[in-house]
């Protein structure tokens, strides 16, 4: 029996991309194709795959957000999600959401061909340099709104703008802009935001 795959990508030429390898593949067969992340649940409740190969960056939920949806859904399919991204940043989270594999997009064909029947016969398959590198890392030490903050001080917003727009106090915001600066042991705002982003945190 061939391992029936749903896969989740909404770039459509990549999709194609990745349905022309997978079909190279006599033992995988793809049963079904989304293009966001909050479509994934449904699809996967009609199809029943043996395993949902996911992109990490989809519209309507993210990768990990879908994984950890179908988790508390009750939902055990297998779960491989690729990224684009070199940082190591979402290995901890991908794996804490429920995820059983995390590669990176740049990979050999054989590799995630062998990856995907890996995760079927339920092994965890990570990247070994993004591996090695969530080790030296450790998990993202930020909250989600720290993280809120430093994306809005990096896309240039002011205090008060940043305020505005997550309905905060401007005492609020400095409060979370210096608990992340602290966190990743910097010594400005900007530093703070190179420290997260080589982590792959931002």
């Amino acid at each position: 029996m061939a391992i029936r795959l749903l896969l989740a990508e909404d770039v459509a030429l990549l999709a194609e991309a990745f349905e022309v390898l997978l079909s190279t593949d006599p033992d995988i067969e793809v049963v079904g194709r989304v293009a966001r992340g909050d479509e994934v649940r449904g699809a996967a409740a009609e199809l029943n795959p043996d395993i949902i190969l996911m992109d990490i960056d989809m519209p309507g939920m993210t990768g990990i957000e879908a994984t950890a949806d179908l988790r508390g859904a009750g939902v055990a399919i297998p779960v491989l999600l690729l990224t684009a991204l070199p940082g190591s940043g979402h290995v901890h989270d991908a794996l804490a959401a429920g995820a059983n594999g995390y590669l990176l997009k740049s990979t050999d064909a054989l590799h995630l061909l062998d990856g995907i029947k890996a995760v079927v016969a339920k092994h965890t398959v990570i990247d070994p340099a993004l591996a090695a590198e969530a080790l030296r890392a450790g998990p993202n030490p930020l909250r989600d709104r720290e993280l809120d903050v430093l994306r809005l001080v990096d896309a240039g917003l002011s205090t008060k703008s940043i305020a505005e727009r997550l309905f905060l106090s401007p005492g609020t915001v400095r409060n979370y802009l210096s608990s992340a600066i602290t966190k990743l042991g910097s010594t400005s705002r900007l530093e703070a935001i190179r420290t997260a982003r080589e982590n792959g945190w931002l």
